[in-house]
């Protein structure tokens, strides 16, 4: 089984490690489905909104529900995380992936939800999984990957190399005689 994850200290220090292999992957030709976090246009006004950017090129996904001022309750649309999560099944289903890459490992992953079944039908089909984790889902992760996932240390270069060597037996694979 190849599944890594990866934490970084500090708000949105995971975002920025994600996205910065998912370009880097891809301007090396590797092939990559699932979803990131997008960065909010209106980021810093206190808004709470989610986006998540569904690889290879998008769309951008709003997983969030405007719920109205002083609303407390969870703003998280599992509608639209549902179908996000189908799109980027669809895109696994359809071939072509060499790597699946997820912001993290959340809440409904936790719960057996989310991009749990993606996460489970890439590693069936053969296909590495990068995943952000959070301490918080630690635990549910671990008990997930049952010890056969790779926890990487927080630097692009650590991660680029589990990639690539990751990635290496996929393209072979697909590679013509």
């Amino acid at each position: 089984m190849q599944l890594a994850g990866v934490t970084v200290e500090g708000r949105g220090g995971t975002d920025r490690l994600m996205d910065a292999m998912a370009d880097r992957l891809t301007r090396d030709g590797v092939r990559l489905v699932g979803a990131l976090r997008a960065a909010s246009p209106d980021a810093g006004s206190g808004s709470c909104d989610c986006d998540l950017w569904l690889l290879p090129n998008g769309p951008r996904w709003r997983i969030t529900q405007d719920l109205g001022p002083g609303a407390t309750a969870c703003r998280m649309d599992a509608g639209a995380f549902e179908e996000a999560v189908g799109l980027a099944m669809s895109r696994l289903r359809a071939g072509g992936a060499d790597l699946v890459i997820l912001n993290k490992f959340g809440l409904s992953e936790a719960e057996g939800r989310g991009f749990r079944a993606l996460i489970s039908e890439a590693l069936a089909r053969g296909v590495p999984v990068l995943t952000g984790l959070s301490e918080t889902h630690r635990a549910a992760f671990d008990r997930y990957a049952d010890g056969m996932a790779t926890i990487l240390t927080p630097t692009e270069a650590a991660v680029m190399d589990w990639c690539n060597a990751a990635v290496a037996p996929v393209a072979e694979e697909g590679a013509c005689p």
